[in-house]
């Protein structure tokens, strides 16, 4: 089968991602929870992740928490706030249900492509303004946001700034100081290629995090509230070791590819879907296709054929996977008109190839033929 549902967790992963969750199955304890060899083994599997992942977006280790996924690290940076918090049209439910449970949001406006700048967040300021929870790349258009001109501004402004960075952590190079993130919402099955199951949140040194879950700890058992150290503080129960282990080996991967090179080989692919697809009787696609830099991904609609059954149809008779539906992103949807109808969406990684972007197209076009035959 032709794999292109990456923007909804990589496949394959990575032999040395295989290698390191059988090494964890066959040789992990509990980490932080004894002293034996088989605890020890999965302590510092989690610790040298840490370290790679603070790395990987400048911050310190310590400051590093791991959770189950991107969603989960959302909800404790927002938990952590109080005040008016910003957020965008674009988002991911990851990041809209948390903030209307919080209640007191500002929505900044996308455009037609569902674009979103530094002009429409400020627009939604106001005094008790505190953060801006945003997403780095959009899941359903592709759009990257400004977040460079975001984080400036922001930080200029005393404005905190939580990035979620599921969809671009892997492809692009995410610096925490440079961009002025206060907190970094990761996930780690997608283009960091670990297993599901793994994410966490990388906290500045202004960012009041809070605990979202209490409990143990491994440390302080006597203490009635969670330690406040860091990242015991975000860390309550038993870590996903075998999983943060393969995150290890999952970023190796991305540092020896590069993730510039990585984005480059499946934007290639992505743009000659669309150039192949973008003029076709009854297609419509989604997402601003002119800007220089966006994700290797490409949300169309055929027609008025319903995204379930354009996926149906694609796997059945031509042997291709791919992510219909309204994809978490309910106020994109709405902006698009597509709220009933869902959108099919294609996503490539750099191990896809020119082949299989080809004969994705040659699906479309054969669908869109149908579809105009029918008229």
């Amino acid at each position: 089968m032709i794999y292109l549902d990456n923007a909804s967790t990589t496949f394959p992963k990575p032999p040395a991602v295989v290698q390191a969750v059988v090494h964890a199955v066959e040789h992990f304890g509990n980490p932080m929870r004894g002293t034996h060899p088989y605890a020890l083994d999965a302590l510092r599997a989690v610790e040298a992740a840490r370290d790679d992942v603070a790395t990987l977006f400048n911050c310190q280790p310590e400051r590093v928490a791991f959770t189950k996924n991107a969603t989960e690290a959302i909800n404790i940076a927002v938990a952590s706030l109080d005040g008016h918090i910003i957020t965008t049209e674009a988002e991911h439910n990851a990041v809209l249900r948390p903030l209307y449970r919080h209640g007191n949001i500002g929505i900044a406006r996308v455009d037609g492509r569902g674009r979103c700048g530094l002009d429409d967040i400020a627009a939604e300021r106001r005094p008790d303004t505190v953060a801006v929870v945003m997403a780095h790349g959009a899941n359903l258009s592709g759009n990257i946001a400004p977040v460079a001109d975001i984080g400036r501004w922001c930080r200029d402004n005393g404005i905190l700034f939580v990035l979620d960075v599921a969809q671009t952590a892997g492809l692009l190079d995410i610096d925490m100081d440079a961009l002025a993130i206060d907190a970094l919402c990761f996930s780690g099955h997608k283009s960091l290629y670990g297993l599901q199951g793994t994410g966490g949140i990388c906290v500045g040194e202004r960012f009041p995090a809070r605990p979202f879950i209490v409990g143990g700890s491994g440390v302080d058992t006597y203490r009635k509230t969670q330690p406040d150290e860091l990242p015991t503080r975000l860390e309550a129960g038993t870590l996903n070791s075998h999983g943060i282990a393969t995150l290890s080996a999952g970023i190796a991967y991305v540092r020896e590819h590069a993730p510039a090179a990585l984005l480059e080989q499946a934007t290639a692919l992505a743009r000659s879907f669309h150039t192949a697809v973008a003029g076709l009787d009854g297609v419509v696609t989604y997402g601003d296709y002119d800007a220089d830099v966006r994700l290797p991904l490409v949300t169309l609609n055929i027609g008025d054929m319903d995204s379930a059954d354009v996926a149906m149809i694609l796997a059945d008779e031509f042997d291709i996977a791919i992510r219909p539906g309204s994809h978490c992103a309910p106020l994109l949807h709405e902006r698009f008109g597509t709220r009933h109808q869902g959108a099919a969406r294609f996503s490539f990684s750099h191990l896809n190839t020119p082949e299989e972007a080809a004969l994705a197209a040659e699906a479309v076009q054969a669908l869109s033929r149908r579809l105009a035959g029918s008229r």
